[in-house]
This record gives structure tokens, C-alpha cells and sequence, in this order.
């Protein structure tokens, strides 16, 4: 069977930039960082910085009867991306009930503020006060499971946990499931809610989150001569994907996705490899891609591995490509951060704008991207979207323009 072109109809955001397609395009566009001291844990915790989804309230979407009782907050804000997907495709339920419409969802991590609800009411009251719920509530199967609830719909689910890239993993997986013709509508994206004391401490010891709140809201520096690391987020984007042949309006063709680990060369260098198989995937050369949707969370080895890569597969004509990273205004969401960046390419590409990379101020020299503070117009027709995470993992996804 010919393989079908697949596209995004409908886009669900909900990120610390704003909730919705329009709220978090303006928010994104807008040029500032949504990274503030993040202080729900405790002063005794030492110091914290977050960019949240401030003010989210599951009941302005989703009725609490519909919703299984103690889901976790990464599951809440996927079941709210994907309700907010559909109503921008223009479909409601009896639309998804009528096709053969798979779900698909990338998380990094399990719903650690559950789990630690759980140990603690054990820890201070004995075995008897153990949460049953959590084994079921916890799990990110439990994503999927609970969309498909609120749906209504009895569909075919995948989960993906592949560290940072999983929001990516996913759309890429439910791509090729529509491309081959195992289902004609995807609901898919990536999710997460990291903003508990673990793994935020440990993140923080690790080196990927600062152990500062001084001027909280220029700490994420993507490619910066002055950054120093990452900062976590939280969010969710979730996506409808159909084949080219359905009616809605589309914002961009997923053309090609591909994955690859590290090698003995370094950090990122695996992006080499997945970059160059995506553009394969899509049936393109390198110079054909206008546009990157970087990484780039602003950690120092990891901004200038993904910039060697992109030097390596695009040559000396990478400064004629426009690149962009989201990072300093809305940190790292981990496994739900490429799916937001997967949301920004193609509202990038269907109102031909790109959004400013906030906080770079101090071009390094061993960052060589085209980057600017500033909000662009540009005719983008092939972007090229990077995800890198712990495990050496790498993704790449290229969205063409519809």
C-alpha cells in the first residue's frame, strides 16, 4: 500500500504560555520568560525555579464526574489537549466515535506527586493507608486509558516512554500508524508534570535545573554565551493527526521522523543521524529545511552538542536556516517539550511567523545558529524539530507545510 501523507488538523496546547491554540500562540509570541521561583515545596527544600501552568483547573473543561478519581496531573492536562485538539479540528465525539482513531502518548516519567502521596500516607500512618488507586492512577498507560474515557471512545491506545522524547516518539508513532493505514484519525502528543519534590530535587543535584532563584526569569539562556543549564516545565500539547485526504483545514505534513542514540563523538551526536534519516524519511536534501525548532534547553554541553550536530549535517549553509529554541520562555517540559515545539513548528508554519528565542542575548561562537530575540517572518515550508534526552536518546521529526 502507497504510503499516505498525514497532517495536523487540530492543535491542544497547554503549556505555562497559555492554554489553547490562541492564548498560547500569543503567549509564545510575546517574548517573555514564564519561568518563575517555584516555592510549593517548602523553604526547607533549598531553592527552586519552574515555569507552571498557573491557575489550571481540569472543571473549566472536563465535568470531575467524567474523571477518574486521584489521576495525576500530567493525565489532566493530556485529557484537556486533546478535548482542545479536537474543538480546533472543527470534530467533536461523535466524529472520533465514526472513524478508526488510534491514541498515542509520550511521557518521561511516572505521576511522581501520586506516588509520593502514596509513600508519605504510608510513612506517617502505617501499611493500612496505602492508595490502592495509585497502582492504576500513576502510570502513564493511565494517559491514554483516561482520554480515551473522556472521549467517550473505545480505541486502540500506545504509550511511549523514551526520556525527553517522547511527546515526539509519539506523534511520530501515531504518524506512521495513519501512513500505513492502520488508522484514519490519531490523538497524540506528549505530557508531563514534573513539579514535585522528586524529581525536581534530584534534577537540581544533577546539574539540569539551578539551585538559584536570582533573576528566576533570564535563567534559561538557549545558546547563550553566558547559560549554564536547563529549566524544568511543565505542560502537555496533544495533537490531532489525519491522512491528507480528510476534509479539515491542515496546519502541516509530518513528512519524516526518525530516532538514533549517541555515539563515542559526544552529546547530541546522535542527532546527526536522526536529523539526516527524518529528512530521508520525508524525501528531502538538508537544503530544503528553512527552519530548526531547536532543543536548546540552555545547558551549557548540551545547547553547543546540538549545534555541533546541526554544523555537521547542514554545513556552512546553516546560517542561512532560521532557528528557534521555546526554552527560555517556557523551560523544559522533559518527555512533553518536543511535542510543544512540535505545536510551535506548525503554528509556525501556518501563520508564517516564528517566535523569538527569549534570553539570547550573547551570541557564542560555539553555537553557530540563526537566532534572533525577536519575532521573524519567514516563509517556512520545512522545519526540521530536534528532542534530545538522558539515556543518549535523540528524535527528529520533519513537519512540511500544508
Amino acid at each position: 500500500m502507497k504510503r499516505r501523507r498525514v497532517k495536523i488538523t487540530g492543535v491542544g496546547p497547554v503549556t505555562p504560555a497559555g492554554i489553547g491554540r490562541d492564548e498560547f500562540w500569543a503567549g509564545i509570541l510575546g517574548g517573555m520568560s514564564y519561568i518563575k521561583p517555584f516555592s510549593k515545596l517548602g523553604p526547607e527544600y533549598g531553592p527552586l525555579v519552574a515555569a507552571a501552568v498557573d491557575r489550571f483547573n481540569i472543571s473549566k473543561f472536563i465535568p470531575r464526574e467524567r474523571l477518574p478519581k486521584g489521576i495525576g496531573r500530567h493525565t489532566q492536562f493530556a485529557a484537556v489537549g486533546s478535548l482542545l485538539a479536537l474543538l480546533d479540528a472543527g470534530l467533536d465525539v461523535a466524529n472520533v466515535r465514526a472513524s478508526d482513531t488510534v491514541i498515542v502518548s509520550g511521557s518521561s516519567l511516572m505521576d511522581f506527586g501520586g506516588i509520593s502521596n502514596s509513600t508519605q500516607a504510608v510513612f506517617t500512618k502505617g501499611p493500612s493507608a496505602a492508595l490502592p488507586r495509585t497502582i492504576f492512577t500513576t502510570t502513564n498507560a493511565n494517559v491514554t486509558e483516561t482520554i480515551s474515557q473522556v472521549i467517550g471512545v473505545s480505541s486502540r491506545t500506545m504509550t511511549l516512554q523514551n526520556s525527553c522524547c517522547s511527546g515526539l516518539d509519539a506523534v511520530g508513532f501515531a504518524a506512521g500508524m495513519i501512513a500505513r493505514g492502520e488508522a484514519e484519525m490519531a490523538i497524540c502528543g506528549g505530557t508531563e508534570a514534573p513539579l514535585h519534590r522528586c524529581p525536581l530535587l534530584e534534577l537540581r543535584a544533577a546539574g539540569l535545573t539551578p539551585p538559584t532563584v536570582e533573576m528566576s526569569d533570564r535563567l534559561a539562556r538557549p545558546f547563550d554565551m553566558w547559560r549554564s543549564t536547563g529549566v524544568v516545565s511543565e505542560g502537555a500539547c496533544m495533537f490531532v493527526l489525519e491522512p491528507e485526504c480528510s476534509p479539515r483545514r491542515g496546519y502541516s505534513f509530518i513528512s519524516g521522523y526518525a530516532f538514533a542514540n549517541d555515539s563515542a563523538a559526544g552529546i547530541c551526536s546522535g542527532l546527526i543521524e536522526a536529523a539526516q534519516l527524518a529528512m530521508a524519511d520525508a524525501g528531502i536534501k538538508p537544503d530544503m529545511i528553512d527552519s530548526i525548532n531547536a532543543w536548546g534547553p540552555g545547558h551549557r554541553t548540551i545547547d553547543a552538542g546540538e549545534a555541533n550536530a546541526m554544523e555537521r549535517v547542514f554545513g556552512k549553509t546553516l546560517q542561512e536556516i532560521s532557528a528557534v529554541s521555546i526554552k527560555g520562555a517556557i523551560g523544559s517540559a522533559l518527555g512533553a517539550a518536543p511535542a510543544i515545539q512540535i505545536g510551535v513548528a506548525a503554528l509556525s508554519q501556518y501563520f508564517q511567523m516564528g517566535p523569538g528565542t527569549v534570553n539570547w542575548s550573547h551570541p557564542d561562537p560555539a553555537c553557530p545558529l540563526n537566532l534572533s530575540r525577536h519575532v521573524r517572518n519567514i516563509d517556512q515550508l520545512a522545519t526540521l524539530i530536534n528532542a534530545h534526552g538522558v539515556g543518549n536518546v535523540n528524535s527528529c521529526m520533519v513537519l512540511q507545510r500544508c
